[in-house]
Parts: C-alpha cells; sequence; structure tokens
C-alpha cells in the first residue's frame, strides 16, 4: 500500500510538471486576451488546481502512513505546495483584472504570468529532481 501511495505521488509530480509546461506553451501561444482568460478560467486554472491538490492529498496520505513523521522534505514539499497555491492565485486574480479593453494587455500580462510560470517551473522541477535522484 506505502508503494502504490509513492507511485501516485510521482505520477501527481510528473502531472504537475506537465501542467505547469503546459500553462507556460499556452500563454506563449495566447494572441487574444478574451479566449485565453476563457480558457484559463475554463481548462488552465481547474486542471493546476485539481493536480496540485492531487500532489497534495497523497502527500497527506502518505504522512498519514508514515505516523506524521516531519523530515526536511517533507516540510520543504508543504512549503513548495503552500507556494505554488499563492502563486497561482495571483496569477490568476491579475488576469481576472486586466482591462481587455487597453491596448497591449495581454502582453503586458504575458510578462508576469510567464515570469510566475517559471517560477513554479523551477520549484517543481528542483523538489522533483530532490525526491528522484538525491
Amino acid at each position: 500500500m506505502y508503494n502504490m501511495g509513492l507511485s501516485l505521488h510521482s505520477i501527481g509530480g510528473i502531472a504537475l510538471v506537465g501542467v505547469v509546461f503546459l500553462n507556460i506553451f499556452m500563454l506563449r501561444i495566447a494572441k487574444d486576451l478574451q479566449k485565453y482568460k476563457r480558457l484559463m478560467s475554463i481548462f488552465l486554472l481547474p486542471l493546476t488546481a485539481t493536480v496540485i491538490g492531487l500532489d497534495i492529498f497523497t502527500g497527506v496520505i502518505m504522512m498519514a502512513a508514515k505516523h506524521l513523521d516531519f523530515t526536511i522534505e517533507n516540510i520543504v514539499m508543504i512549503a513548495i505546495s503552500v507556494l505554488l497555491i499563492v502563486i497561482e492565485a495571483k496569477r490568476a486574480k491579475s488576469l481576472k483584472y486586466i482591462n481587455p479593453n487597453k491596448d497591449r494587455a495581454l502582453e503586458a500580462y504575458k510578462g508576469y504570468g510567464i515570469k510566475l510560470l517559471y517560477i513554479e517551473a523551477a520549484w517543481v522541477l528542483v523538489i522533483f529532481i530532490w525526491m528522484w535522484w538525491i
């Protein structure tokens, strides 16, 4: 059971890496602000939240299986999970309040959004590499 939980948690980590890079790709190819806002609200934000939730849920199950034995790895993963939630909330909120009537509104958001997504990608890749190969 423990090995199955560990496998599910690893699959969730791989999915999280994929979703972050999907978000980067979709933002880079976006041409129309209204279409991107719709895509973000209907598809990308729920997908990202679901995958982050999957990782948090499987992490909680793994912590319960280890009788809540906190290690440095567990504390770092909890901190990164909270960081990812905060970054996604900031990114979604900033997109929500963009005025679509302003010229070059999407380009202004792209710089900010890409920066936040690269921060997410870096944190996810660092923790993923740390847990798999170190």
